[in-house]
């Protein structure tokens, strides 16, 4: 009997609730999802709530979604998602230190898990010196699953709850329309898996030092963004530390950003990857190439299964008939 993970959801209107349950029956009826769940987890309440979120609970369009997903994992860049994630660990790739020096983008803190993007030391023409467009795009695919598949479920494994959402930060100091035309379509084309194959993992993007063209770049990236992404953004030219501790406290912000995490001893927080998902990431990754666990992440299962009946951070799991129910699991919408 398969192992489920639902949490009780206070948060959830009556109607929410009636059509998430209506959402799973009628996907294992038409044999879209199975009870015993996916990489993507469709096992979980939590993940098919994305979707359903992302479709203001339209019951045909959040299925037309779902659907359009899973058909994409299977088939992603001719291998599909858990392949090419097999292939290419997004932690540990030969060409990563160059990349990152020209194409910065990096995950950290616990609680919920802060991306930082920095998009003025981005220069395409040197990054395609160190790998093909086309690798690069991997990277990129297997970098935003590894945000749901290990950070998330890393940062619901250290705090004993579902966290299901990411705080963005674009950092847009020396960015200018030069390199914004550069990289249009790259961006363009990470906005559309985001929303549509990870929907509903970012839950706030904060632009910091916009520059006075913003205005232009603006306009050319909010057409890109669906409604509900765009009603998650925050913009701000300067004065943007006080926002940002509002949401991440000071340890685990890093200090170029207001903060004063610096992650010395792994040579700067750009670097370091900080995180609860990388507690002892290397042995687990081998046993999962090798079939020995079903995941290569932590996740919230794996505090659970320490005990059938535990609470954890306010989370009361138990066991009955052969599923696991958690009870209490809030979102982490406005966690640190």
């Amino acid at each position: 009997m398969s192992e489920q993970l639902s949490r009780t959801h206070s948060e959830l209107t009556e109607q929410q609730e009636t059509t998430l349950h209506t959402f799973r029956r009628e996907l294992l009826d038409e044999g879209v999802i199975t009870e015993q769940g996916d990489s993507l987890g469709t096992q979980y309440d939590w993940v098919l709530l994305r979707f359903l979120r992302a479709r203001r609970y339209n019951l045909k369009n959040s299925k037309q979604m779902i659907k359009n997903c899973l058909e994409w994992r299977r088939t992603v860049q001719g291998v599909g998602i858990d392949e090419l994630y097999r292939k290419l660990d997004p932690y540990d790739y030969p060409e990563r230190q160059e990349v990152f020096k020209h194409w910065p983008i990096w995950y950290h803190k616990e609680g919920r898990p802060i991306n930082v993007q920095s998009l003025g030391a981005i220069d395409v023409a040197a990054l395609y010196k160190v790998m093909t467009p086309d690798r690069f795009w991997e990277t990129i695919v297997v970098t935003a699953e590894g945000a749901m598949r290990e950070i998330l479920a890393g940062c619901s494994y250290a705090a004993g709850r579902v966290v299901d959402d990411i705080l963005v930060i674009v950092d847009l100091k020396d960015f200018g329309l030069g390199k914004f035309w550069q990289m249009k379509d790259l961006v363009r084309d990470s906005f559309q898996i985001s929303q549509d194959y990870f929907p509903e993992t970012m839950g706030l993007l904060v632009v910091i030092n916009a520059p006075y063209t913003f205005t232009a770049i603006w306009a050319a990236v909010k057409p890109m963004l669906a409604k509900e992404t765009q009603d998650k953004v925050r913009i701000f030219s300067s004065d943007y530390t006080p926002f940002l501790l509002k949401h991440v406290d000071a340890a685990n912000l890093p200090e170029s950003l207001g903060g004063s995490c610096t992650c010395k001893e792994a040579g700067g927080c750009q670097f370091s990857n900080v995180g609860p998902w990388m507690e002892g990431r290397k042995e687990r990754r081998e046993k999962w190439l090798k079939g020995e666990t079903p995941r290569p992440g932590l996740g919230l299962e794996d505090r659970v299964a320490k005990s059938t009946s535990k609470r954890l951070s306010g989370v009361v799991v138990t066991q009955h008939n052969g599923h696991l129910h958690g009870h209490g699991l809030a979102p982490a919408a406005n966690e640190n």
